[in-house]
C-alpha cells in the first residue's frame, strides 16, 4: 500500500489541563498563607498589648515622679491612662462606655482583687465631685493601685 493511502487518522492531542481541582501543592500553600496570616493577627495582637501596658508604665513614672502637678491633675492623668490601657488591652465594647461604679468593678475584675470598689480605686469615681482635692498620701496609694492593675495587665492571657 502506498503511503498516503492508509488509513491513519491524524494525531490527536490531549485536551488543555483545567485548573481546577488545583493541585496538592497550591492547596498546601492556601493553608500555609492562611496559617501565616493567623500567626501575624496573633503576634500585632501580642505586640500591640504589651507596648500598650510598657507606654503606660513609662507613663505612671512620669506622673509619680512629677511633683509640680496638683493631685486633682494626677488624678485626671491617672484616670485617662487606666482608660487608655484598658482599651488597648481588652475590646473597647467592654470597657469605654463604662462609668462610675460600672467602670471601678471592670477594673477589679481585671485585677483581681476589690482594690478598686473598696480601696484606694475610689478616687477615680469620687474625687472630681469632691471639693478638695485628694491628699499626697491618697493620690500615691492610688498610684501604687494602678501599678499593681498595669502589672496584672502583664500577666493577664486573653
Amino acid at each position: 500500500m502506498e503511503s498516503g493511502q492508509l488509513p491513519l487518522r491524524d494525531i490527536h492531542l490531549p485536551e488543555a489541563i483545567g485548573w481546577w481541582p488545583p493541585a496538592l501543592g497550591w492547596w498546601l500553600l492556601a493553608i500555609l498563607i492562611l496559617l501565616v496570616i493567623g500567626l501575624l493577627f496573633w503576634l500585632y495582637k501580642h505586640l500591640t498589648r504589651k507596648t500598650a501596658v510598657k507606654a503606660a508604665k513609662k507613663l505612671l513614672l512620669e506622673i509619680k515622679q512629677d511633683t509640680q502637678r496638683e493631685n486633682s491633675q494626677k488624678l485626671k492623668d491617672l484616670s485617662a491612662l487606666l482608660r487608655r490601657v484598658a482599651i488597648s488591652t481588652t475590646t473597647r465594647n467592654e470597657c469605654a462606655g463604662l462609668t462610675g461604679q460600672q467602670w471601678l468593678e471592670f477594673l477589679d475584675r481585671s485585677k483581681k482583687g476589690s482594690s478598686f470598689t473598696e480601696g484606694a480605686g475610689q478616687l477615680l469615681a469620687n474625687a472630681p465631685y469632691q471639693k478638695s482635692p485628694p491628699t499626697d498620701q491618697e493620690i500615691s496609694q492610688l498610684t501604687s493601685l494602678c501599678e499593681d492593675w498595669l502589672n496584672a495587665q502583664n500577666k493577664r492571657k486573653r
